[in-house]
């Protein structure tokens, strides 16, 4: 199956800038889409962007123009550029893919880092 393993989540301040990657591996026969999407506590599950196989992008109004979602396909990892960070961003980020291991296709949810922008 494919693993997903995520890093560079931290405690930043109001106005900073963090950026999370994060990498496949395992069986992967082919790969749509990787993403992130992000979980406060109280609250569901949200999208926070996306990146599909033809490098085009989606992003959640809240963050656009701050965050830059991009990909290294030789690498197979995918990359959340944050910058203008402010307190509504904390929350517990989740890299995933959409793509086929064994079977057919498939979603796919890294372990998750967390993301704390406080003074």
């Amino acid at each position: 199956q494919v693993q997903l393993v995520e890093s560079g989540g931290g405690l930043v301040q109001p106005g900073g800038s963090l950026r999370l990657s994060c990498s496949a591996s395992g069986i992967i026969y082919s790969i749509n889409t990787m993403g992130w999407y992000r979980q406060a506590p109280g609250d569901g599950r949200e999208l926070v962007s996306t990146i599909s196989r033809d490098g085009s992008t989606n992003y959640a109004d809240s963050v656009m123009g701050r965050f830059t979602n991009s990909k290294d396909n030789a690498k197979n990892t995918v990359y959340l550029q944050m910058s203008s960070l402010n307190p509504e961003d904390t929350a517990y980020y989740y890299c995933y893919v959409r793509g086929r291991s064994y079977g057919p296709v498939d979603d796919f949810w890294g372990q998750g880092t967390q993301v704390t922008v406080t003074s």
